[in-house]
């Protein structure tokens, strides 16, 4: 099995590297005539682009999502329709700055899967990242979004709730505070103190972990398995 896939019924392959020419993704399994337009996809991709606070990347990437195949005009309706067939979609890199890790060419940097990707394949590509850069999560979240329209009425949603030691206060829980600051929490006092706490990290030349919690509501009955999905 590739480790690249990953699903059974829907599966998901992602492809690309950090600072490669793109970044995609193959979905198979997707029903056929579900409407599906690239602006299905791309208002997840915004969500999630970098740059949007100086507590991420500071890599300017569009992220415009493109269907390269999978999809088609239904003569009946006019709407554009999955077929059935495999969704490949590639979001092109145009940010990439390789020169600026030069000097981590031939050292490992801790916490980081340099020294893991050298020794399983004997090779790795450090621009970036390479493979193993948080970029290829753009593929996940574009595959996601078509697997929305799968399953309507399912909303899938995620909250951080703890930085470091750190966690919120449960009884202030707002969803709608999610969208309303930078680490997408959903207490509003501790998301401000989140912002001086990291601002802390950042000065000492630190990092912390942090918890996320997932949220899935409408979940149809019988969906998965008892064990192993």
């Amino acid at each position: 099995m590739s480790f690249n896939t990953f699903g059974h019924l829907f599966r998901v392959t992602t492809f690309g590297e950090s600072h490669g020419v793109a970044i995609g993704c193959v979905v198979d399994g997707c029903p056929p005539r579900i409407a599906l337009t690239e602006a299905d996809i791309q208002p997840y991709l915004d969500k999630r682009r970098p740059g949007q606070s100086r507590f991420t990347t500071q890599r300017r990437e569009p992220d415009q999502v493109k269907i390269l195949s999978g999809v088609f005009i239904d003569e009946a309706t006019g709407e554009q329709v999955t077929t059935g067939t495999p969704i490949a979609l590639v979001i092109d890199n145009v940010d990439q700055r390789s020169k600026d890790y030069s000097d981590i060419k031939d050292k490992y940097r801790p916490g980081h899967a340099d020294y893991t990707y050298d020794a399983k394949y004997g090779i790795r590509d450090y621009r970036g990242g390479g493979r193993q850069s948080a970029r290829e999560t753009a593929t996940r979240v574009a595959a996601g979004a078509i697997a929305r329209k799968i399953v309507p009425g399912m909303t899938v949603r995620g909250a951080l709730i703890q930085m470091g030691k750190h966690g919120i206060e449960r009884a202030r829980w707002n969803w709608d505070e999610v969208e309303r600051n930078p680490f997408f929490c959903p207490d509003a006092e501790q998301a401000k103190f989140f912002e001086a706490y990291l601002d802390d990290i950042r000065k000492r030349g630190s990092s912390v972990g942090a918890v996320i919690e997932i949220v899935a509501e409408g979940v149809p009955v019988g969906l998965g398995a008892p064990i192993y999905g």
